[in-house]
């Protein structure tokens, strides 16, 4: 599979699969552009492979009614690009994201979403990591690696997770098959 949009779309595709994920529930990603161009992650923002990527997840999101957070970049302290109706409740930054200030990938949310706001952060029900962009402190405790049957979005190394409650009391005495 060559095509970046169709690798985009398959590791979505099984991720919601995977993590059991619903309508409101929501997905981080961090993307950078640059590693799945085969640069250095940082070195090379790329807008046009950002919104390949960013039109391909969000379009299966959207249809579900998941919510898709976009993490910016270091730059912008991994803050959130998302959807208001996302985040009621969150305190809501002043800032806008860009190719070198936030990242292409986040850049292209703001962009495109309906209502775009930027948030510090989130607890994700799941995840994607698209080149090395460390998502986990933008997900619920606690995280489980997802394998997907694709490792690789273009260049970039992908890692994908979802959610589970915590187990809380006793040794495992309430364990829920279900919430696995």
């Amino acid at each position: 599979m060559e095509n970046i949009k169709d690798q985009a779309e398959l590791a979505i595709r099984e991720l919601i699969e995977a993590a059991g994920l619903k309508r409101g529930d929501i997905v981080v990603v961090g993307c950078s552009s640059s590693e799945v161009n085969g640069y250095r992650i940082g070195k090379n923002s790329v807008p046009e492979t950002a919104d390949e990527i960013f039109d391909a997840i969000y379009g299966v999101l959207k249809e579900r009614g998941i919510f898709l957070a976009a993490q910016c970049c270091e730059h912008l302290n991994r803050c959130i690009i998302t959807e208001r109706a996302a985040v009621s409740g969150h305190d809501i930054v002043n800032v806008v994201p860009q190719p070198k200030a936030g990242g292409s990938f986040a850049t292209a949310a703001y962009r495109e979403f309906e209502d775009p706001v930027a948030v510090e952060e989130i607890r994700a029900d799941a995840g994607l990591d698209i080149g090395g962009t460390l998502i986990g402190m933008h997900l619920k405790k606690v995280a489980v690696p997802v394998r997907l049957s694709i490792d690789h979005i273009g260049c970039a190394i992908l890692l994908a997770a979802r959610t589970r409650p915590k187990y809380i009391g006793g040794e495992r005495a309430h364990y829920d098959e279900r919430l696995g």
